[in-house]
């Protein structure tokens, strides 16, 4: 799945653009090279490009045991996306008045993991096969692993008729950070925590963490992996839209 996580970061950033990711090339480096492990990262490589519909066009695999431990690796990435100069999504696009539409997230999304690390297994001591009540059966390793989503075939369709203003990929830094990148320094977004269903494992990090709600919004998206601002007459057409690509959206 790791892979997919690291396609994943990089074609929504270059959505978030307004462009269309178009390849991809991978750099795995390890401590010892172990053909079945190498196999299994590009593998959800290839998978992660396929749900992007772009190409793997190559990569680059380095045996490094004086840098990594032999059972160590380290996994990296880039896309490079296309789109005419005019489509580009910039913050002078959206304006006051407009929705912002998030569509969910399946887990973490690759971000804040110092700070999972830290809560669970260094101040709690909880192990990868524990199951916590709170998680409804599923155990910490099923739900930290789970892959980020990738966007690309459900808003696509929406940039190539214009229908969105903005796009916010939320990564590392949370709603705080990511989502002022779309818009100027005249606006601000207005958000409805209760507007979309939190995901069980963000409300499990924050009691066993103690963290303020606004630690949480500024570390993790809570259930939101990406936002779309939209104009307010369009919501509905963008909406049927997602809905046809089986993308659900929170106003």
């Amino acid at each position: 799945t790791i892979g997919i996580d690291c396609v994943a970061m990089c074609v929504n950033d270059v959505l978030a653009q307004g462009a269309q990711p178009l390849f991809f090339l991978d750099y795995i480096a390890a401590g010892h090279n172990q053909p079945e492990k190498l196999a299994a990262i590009v593998k959800g490589v290839a998978a992660g490009c396929r749900q992007a519909e772009t190409a793997l066009i190559g990569g680059e695999t380095a045996e490094m045991p004086d840098m990594y431990a032999p059972d160590e690796y380290d996994l990296a990435g880039f896309a490079v996306g296309i789109a005419a100069k005019d489509q580009l999504l910039t913050a002078q696009l959206p304006q006051a008045g407009d929705v912002l539409l998030g569509l969910p997230a399946s887990g973490l999304h690759s971000n804040g993991y110092s700070l999972v690390r830290q809560i669970l297994f260094k101040d709690h001591h909880l192990t990868l096969n524990d199951r916590p009540v709170e998680l409804h059966g599923q155990s910490l390793a099923q739900v930290l692993l789970t892959p980020t989503r990738i966007y690309v075939q459900a808003v696509k369709p929406l940039l190539e008729q214009k229908l969105v203003k903005g796009i916010s990929h939320i990564t590392g830094g949370g709603f705080y950070e990511n989502l002022p990148r779309m818009y100027n320094d005249q606006l601000q977004a207005v958000i409805d925590p209760d507007s979309w269903p939190r995901l069980p494992i963000f409300s499990y990090l924050k009691k066993l963490g103690q963290l303020t709600e606004t630690d949480a919004f500024r570390t993790f998206n809570l259930g939101i992996g990406m936002v779309l601002a939209v104009a307010a007459d369009q919501v509905k057409q963008v909406q049927r839209l997602l809905q046809a690509n089986d993308e659900k959206s929170y106003l």
